[in-house]
């Protein structure tokens, strides 16, 4: 449905930051009814006759897609454009910002249904879309491939105590892994995220309106645009060994999909396993890729089970206060009595990540949670060998959520916890 731009004028006076951001009316559409809009044919097995993905907000009328690029930081480029320190009018210049890694295309990035929520051709922009540059179209990359030296205090020691040994290939002397690791932001293609879900995308489109206060009419009102660029965190992926590797079924695959946990991962917070399995899954990547194979972490930014670090701290307050101490038996209801909801990170989404590096095989998953599992196989990629958590690696004050995940039906190859066994199982207090 097309629909007319609309303005209105300011009641009062714009304040000096909005007369630098150009601001003289207020738009109500971020389109100029599509003229001039280059088509996405999403799933189409060329660059060329799928099109770019073009969230510009320099030439409206190019405008092609729900959103704008760089996904929740948009919001502090909107920032920067108010306070006069950033031009409306800013192309990026790509010179020398190609990938360092090849990767794709892939059977999968054509295949339907398979990739929904990121664009496979995110990282070949300036390449594949040269000529549209050309023509004045403003687009930006929304996957970044790089290499980089990983180093954490886990490796180090493992390289210290002989647990790792550096091959100057995939570990240094000094603890540092050699990675190639790639930034990529959400691209929805709503009609297949709609599918995913086991809903209609009209339902989509006027929920994510509505919960997001209105903020994008645009679902609503153009549904003749089926791509969004939401405002939420991406994800990045980091490659021990040849990426290329990745897509071949008979080398073998050791990966992780983590989600973010920011008190753990970074900080070293010891009431989750979070940390400690992440760099349980470096280790063993590293030790794969040495083996002749190829290691894989995606790290999604879903902070506290896509609930937030606001909510996860109140579950925290919550759990140590309750009558009876933070036990085992307690930990998933005190986290829905807050939310409403155990968990909100839907894993549905989560191997397109894997289908776009050309993933088939999975020969060594490091996870013990069943919702990416599930994913992951019901997404047509097979999984071999899943390795769980070393006991040795949990903290203690890790042992209620690692009991209770266990009870609850995540992948263990030991013993399962029984309801008493819940109950005895306690974390310390508050002030412990």
């Amino acid at each position: 449905m097309m629909v007319a731009e609309t303005s209105s004028e300011p009641v009062a006076a714009p304040v000096p930051a909005a007369s630098k951001a150009g601001a003289g009316h207020i738009r109500l559409t971020s389109h100029a009814g599509g003229v001039g809009a280059l088509q996405i044919r999403w799933g189409a097995s060329t660059a060329t006759e799928r099109g770019p993905v073009i969230g510009t907000t320099t030439k409206r009328a190019h405008r092609n897609v729900i959103g704008t690029h760089s996904g929740s930081y948009g919001v502090y480029r909107a920032l920067a454009v108010a306070a006069g320190a950033l031009s409306r009018e800013h192309k990026a210049d790509l010179t020398d910002t190609a990938p360092t890694d090849v990767i794709g295309p892939y059977p999968q990035w054509s295949e339907p249904g398979t990739i929904v929520s990121l664009d496979p051709w995110g990282a070949m922009v300036a390449e594949v879309f040269a000529d549209e540059l050309a023509a004045g179209h403003d687009m930006r990359p929304t996957i970044a491939v790089t290499k980089a030296h990983v180093i954490l205090p886990e490796v180090v020691d493992a390289v210290r105590t002989g647990r790792l040994v550096p091959d100057g290939r995939v570990l240094l002397p000094t603890g540092a892994a050699l990675v190639t690791k790639a930034a990529i932001e959400p691209v929805w293609y709503l009609p297949g995220v709609a599918q995913r879900f086991g809903c209609s995308e009209t339902d989509l489109r006027r929920v994510l309106f509505e919960e997001t206060g209105g903020m994008y009419p645009e679902l609503v009102t153009r549904s003749d645009l089926e791509v969004f660029l939401p405002p939420i965190g991406g994800q990045t992926v980091y490659v021990f060994g040849d990426a290329r590797d990745l897509a071949d079924p008979s080398v073998e695959l050791t990966a992780r999909v983590h989600d973010e946990c920011n008190g753990s991962d970074v900080f070293g917070s010891d009431i989750c396993t979070c940390r400690p399995y992440l760099t349980h899954a470096i280790e063993e990547c590293i030790l794969g890729a040495q083996r002749g194979g190829v290691g894989l972490v995606a790290y999604s930014r879903k902070e506290g089970r896509a609930l937030g670090e606001v909510t996860k701290f109140l579950v925290y307050n919550a759990r140590k206060r309750q009558v009876g101490g933070d036990t085992a038996d307690q930990y998933f209801a005190r986290t829905e009595c807050v939310a409403g909801v155990q968990d909100m990170r839907f894993q549905e989404l989560m191997p397109d990540v894997l289908h776009w590096l050309g993933v088939r095989k999975i020969h060594r998953l490091v996870s013990m949670s069943n919702m990416k599992y599930d994913a992951i196989t019901g997404s047509g990629i097979e999984v071999g060998e899943r390795v769980n958590i070393p006991e040795e690696l949990v903290p203690a004050d890790a042992r209620v959520e690692i009991d209770a995940k266990m009870a609850a039906g995540y992948f263990t190859p030991g013993p399962v916890p029984d309801a008493d066994d819940l109950k005895r199982t306690k974390g310390r207090g508050l002030g412990g």
